[in-house]
């Protein structure tokens, strides 16, 4: 079982030197990734706990991998729809190769109507949309040419393709980590609510002839009990899920480095 934290890359512990801080901290406790989040209009009724200041997800992991030197950069989740893929795609190509190739591109088709109206993106496309752009993010890092719009070009650098993580519930998601990830990654680590969607991945795959996408699960884990961590920790490994994603809000980095530490003391030895 592998350990990642959320980073706050909204609110006020988003600052250059919080970021950094816990992105140091987390490396140095041994975790295997950090995971930052995704909005790109929050209206001013939805912004408790930001006050609608978020960073691109995509930037902010490129800023911090030139901060740390191994550990995880993960996505949880990149909205595609709100994205055009092209430039998507160079943005993913870019930080996969400046970071070693430690990025984790978690993504999904997104949910909030104000920012599918502030993108100017129909929100009913959004499944269409997404599946367009990882075809076309897998067609980049696999072909010497890609075409776009009827243009042949040259996809360069083109590092190793970062492992794909697919976000969402239901069987559009389960279908779509089959087609087109390596992994999916639910919200929410109760094995007794996972059981049953990761037989149907399992039930997917095998139809489609493909291996079963690991499952990387996101969730606030009850670090203030140990032992009950522990428990859920074992039963979700028992399962098959290969990872957890702990999220959970912070003031500062001193109460990060708290977080971190707790999550350190629960990674397998």
């Amino acid at each position: 079982m592998k350990l990642g934290v959320v980073l706050r890359n909204m609110g006020p512990q988003s600052t250059r030197e919080i970021l950094t801080e816990c992105a140091v901290a987390a490396e140095r406790a041994g975790l295997a990734d950090v995971w930052v989040t995704d909005h790109i209009a929050i209206p001013p009724d939805d912004a408790e706990g930001s006050g609608g200041r978020y960073l691109d997800p995509l930037a902010t992991l490129a800023y911090l991998a030139g901060r740390t030197e191994r550990i995880g950069l993960g996505t949880a989740v990149l909205v595609l729809p709100y994205r055009p893929a092209l430039p998507t795609a160079k943005w993913v190509a870019t930080v996969q190769e400046l970071s070693g190739h430690r990025l984790r591109l978690g993504v999904a088709p997104g949910w909030m109507e104000p920012e599918f109206r502030a993108a100017g993106v129909e929100r009913r496309r959004r499944g269409a949309l997404t599946d367009e752009t990882l075809a076309f993010l897998h067609r980049c890092f696999r072909d010497d040419v890609v075409e776009s719009h009827g243009q042949p070009l040259l996809f360069r650098p083109r590092p190793p393709r970062p492992p794909i993580y697919i976000g969402g519930s239901g069987t559009h998601a389960l279908r779509r980590a089959v087609r087109f990830g390596d992994g999916w990654l639910p919200m929410g680590a109760d094995p007794a609510k996972l059981a049953a969607p990761m037989r149907q991945l399992a039930a997917l795959a095998a139809e489609a002839g493909v291996a079963t996408p690991t499952v990387v699960a996101m969730a606030r884990l009850p670090l203030a009990d140990a032992p009950r961590a522990c428990d859920q920790l074992d039963a979700l490994t028992e399962l098959g899920v290969t990872q957890v994603i702990h999220a959970d809000r912070y003031l500062d980095a001193e109460a990060f480095r708290s977080i971190a530490a707790r999550l350190a003391d629960l990674i397998p030895r």
